[in-house]
């Protein structure tokens, strides 16, 4: 088993929190985890985003280029991240922080 997640938005919205609480989960759950927080220079309302890997087995990189979750807050991280899920993988996201839903029909939405 591995699973991939991105979870992105603005500084503030308790992206990295909520990666940092995935990761001890599985932590817990005797997992292998990467956390990779990513974020700008602003205090809040920067872009803020986290990959986050679980596996049963031997992770070799933290490093993603693809997701079998997204879990998007914001507009941005919809335009930059929706193209990354992998066909069959979910993305997540607010419909307050979203103008453009996404279109793609080869994912669990």
């Amino acid at each position: 088993m591995k699973e991939t997640l991105i979870i992105a938005g603005f500084g503030g919205q308790g992206v990295l929190s909520m990666g940092k609480i995935l990761a001890y989960s599985g932590v817990m759950q005797d997992y292998e985890v990467t956390w990779m927080p990513s974020y700008g220079p602003e205090m809040r309302g920067g872009t803020a985003n986290v990959t986050v890997i679980l596996s049963d087995k031997r992770i070799s990189s933290p490093i993603a280029h693809e997701f079998d979750t997204a879990i998007v807050l914001n507009q941005q991280s919809m335009d930059k991240f929706e193209s990354m899920v992998r066909p069959g993988g979910t993305l997540i996201y607010d419909t307050n922080g979203i103008t453009r839903h996404p279109s793609r029909t080869d994912i669990n939405i």
